[in-house]
C-alpha cells in the first residue's frame, strides 16, 4: 500500500493486518500466560516462605499496585514519541522489565530471599507488564476507532486478542499445573524470563508504521493529554459506566488467599488438579470469546454485563455449598467440583471486561484511546487491590485463618449479597441507543 493511499485512511492490506495481528497476539498471549510463573509464586510463598493465608493475599494485591498507575503510561505513550513512534517502544520497554526482574528473582533466590525483596521484584515484573498492557490496549481502542477499519470496528480485533490471552492462559495454567511438582518454582521464573526475552526481540524487530496506526501529533504535551483525558472523563457516559464498573468489582471482598489455602491446606487437592481447574477456565474464557464475536456483539451491553454479574453471584452461593460439604454429600468429588465451578467463577470476574471494553472504546474520543482505556485497566485494577483487602478485612472479622474455615461459609455468603448489589444502579452504564447517540 503506497504512503498516499495511508493518509487516506484506507483500509490496510493484508501485510499491515498480519503484523498487528503478530505483536497482539504475542502481547496478549504472554499477558495471559503470565499465569505460569504466578502459580509457582503461590507454592513458593505457602510452602518456602511460610507465610499464612492473609499474608499471601496482600502480597498479591499489593504486588498489583503498579497497574494503579496506568493512566500515566497511557498519558506518556500518548504523548511521549521514542524515534517516531509510541506504542511499540513501550511494549518492548515492558517486556524487558519483566524479563529483567523474573530473571533476578531466579538469581537471587537461590540464597534465602526476603519477601521484601521478592515483592520489589514482582512489584518491577507487574510494572514492566502494566506498561506494555496500555501499549496494547491502546493499538486495540485505536483500531477499533477507525472508521474504515471492517474487522476492528466489528469488534474482531478485540475478540481476536481476548482469545490470544486466552491461548496463553490456557498453556499457562497446563503447565504451570504440571510444572510445579516437577520443577522448582527457579526453573518456572527463569523459562517465563526467556519468553519475555523472545517477546522483547519480536517486538524490536516490527517497526509501528507497519501496523497503519491512525496518525496524530508526535507534539502533542502531557498537559494536553491529561486535558482531553480529563474532558473524556466529563462526559456522563463514560464516568458513569467506568464508575460502575469499579465498583462492580471493588465492592465483592475476594477470597482468593484464603480459598487456596482451604483447597492445599485443609482439603490436600494437588496442584495439578488447581492446574486443570485454571485450565478449564481459560477454555471457558475461550469459549466466551467466540461465542461473543459470533453471537452476542448485538446485544445491549446493559444486559450483557448484568447477567454477568448475577451469575457470579449464583455460583458465590454454590460455593457456600461447597464448603459446607453439601456437594459431597451428593457424591460430587472436591476435585470434581474445584475444576469445573472454581475455575469458571475464577474467570467469571473477567467476562464483564471484553463487552466494557469494546463499549469503551466506542465512546473514546480520538486521540486519548491510551490514556482512557489505561484509566479503565488502571480503576479496576485498584478495585481487585481494594476487594482484595476487604477480602482479608473479612476473614479477620470472622476468624477465618488457614487452619480454621469455620467462619468461610459465612463469608462467602456475604461476598455473594456484595456481587448482587451493583445490579442495583447498573442504569449507569448506557444501552445500545445511548451509545449510539455518543458515537
Amino acid at each position: 500500500m503506497s504512503a498516499k493511499e495511508d493518509a487516506k485512511g484506507r483500509r490496510p492490506g493484508k501485510g499491515k493486518a498480519k503484523w498487528i495481528r503478530i505483536l497482539l497476539g504475542v502481547g496478549y498471549w504472554v499477558q495471559g500466560f503470565r499465569c505460569f510463573p504466578w502459580m509457582a509464586v503461590n507454592f513458593f510463598l505457602k510452602d518456602s516462605v511460610k507465610v499464612d493465608s492473609s499474608t499471601l493475599q496482600i502480597l498479591q494485591n499489593s504486588v498489583n499496585l503498579p497497574m494503579v498507575g496506568k493512566p500515566i503510561y497511557g498519558v506518556v505513550s500518548d504523548a511521549v514519541y521514542i524515534s517516531g513512534q509510541h506504542r511499540v517502544p513501550y511494549i518492548a520497554i515492558g517486556a524487558f522489565l519483566q524479563a529483567m526482574s523474573w530473571l533476578t528473582i531466579v538469581i537471587l533466590s537461590q540464597s534465602n530471599i526476603s519477601i521484601v525483596t521478592l515483592s520489589l521484584y514482582l512489584l518491577l515484573s507487574n510494572l514492566g507488564a502494566s506498561v506494555a498492557e496500555v501499549a496494547n490496549d491502546a493499538i486495540v481502542a485505536e483500531m477499533g476507532k477507525s472508521e474504515n477499519s471492517q474487522s476492528a470496528s466489528s469488534g474482531e480485533l478485540q475478540s481476536f486478542v481476548w482469545m490470544a490471552s486466552s491461548v496463553g492462559g490456557v498453556l499457562g495454567n497446563l503447565l504451570g499445573g504440571a510444572a510445579i511438582d516437577r520443577f522448582s518454582p527457579q526453573s518456572m521464573f527463569i523459562f517465563f524470563g526467556l519468553l519475555l526475552v523472545l517477546q522483547f526481540l519480536i517486538t524490536i524487530s516490527v517497526p509501528e508504521r507497519s501496523l497503519n496506526l491512525p496518525k496524530g501529533p508526535s507534539n502533542v504535551g502531557i498537559r494536553k493529554q491529561l486535558s482531553e483525558l480529563s474532558a473524556a472523563l466529563q462526559k456522563p457516559e463514560i464516568a458513569y459506566s467506568i464508575a460502575w464498573f469499579a465498583a462492580s468489582y471493588a465492592i465483592i471482598p475476594a477470597l482468593t488467599g484464603t480459598m487456596f489455602f482451604y483447597q492445599t491446606q485443609y482439603l490436600k487437592i494437588d496442584a495439578a488438579v488447581l492446574g486443570i481447574s485454571k485450565v478449564f477456565g481459560q477454555v471457558v474464557t475461550l469459549l466466551w470469546g467466540i461465542i461473543y464475536n459470533r453471537s452476542l456483539k448485538s446485544v445491549q451491553p446493559r444486559k450483557l454485563i448484568e447477567t454477568i454479574q448475577a451469575t457470579m453471584a449464583v455460583f458465590m452461593i454454590s460455593d457456600v455449598l461447597f464448603v459446607k460439604g453439601i456437594y459431597r454429600q451428593m457424591g460430587v468429588p472436591d476435585s470434581i467440583y474445584i475444576v469445573v465451578f472454581s475455575g469458571v467463577l475464577e474467570v467469571l470476574f473477567f467476562f464483564k471486561i471484553l463487552p466494557f471494553s469494546i463499549l469503551i472504546a466506542q465512546l473514546c474520543p480520538r486521540g486519548c484511546e491510551g490514556s482512557l482505556m489505561a484509566f479503565v485497566m488502571s480503576a479496576v485494577a485498584l478495585a481487585f487491590i481494594v476487594s482484595g483487602y476487604l477480602g482479608v478485612a473479612l476473614a479477620s472479622y470472622l476468624g477465618v485463618t488457614g487452619n480454621d474455615f469455620s467462619g468461610l461459609p459465612l463469608s462467602l455468603l456475604i461476598q455473594a449479597v456484595c456481587t448482587f448489589l451493583p445490579l442495583f444502579s447498573s442504569s449507569w452504564i448506557p444501552d445500545q441507543k445511548s451509545k449510539t447517540r455518543t458515537e
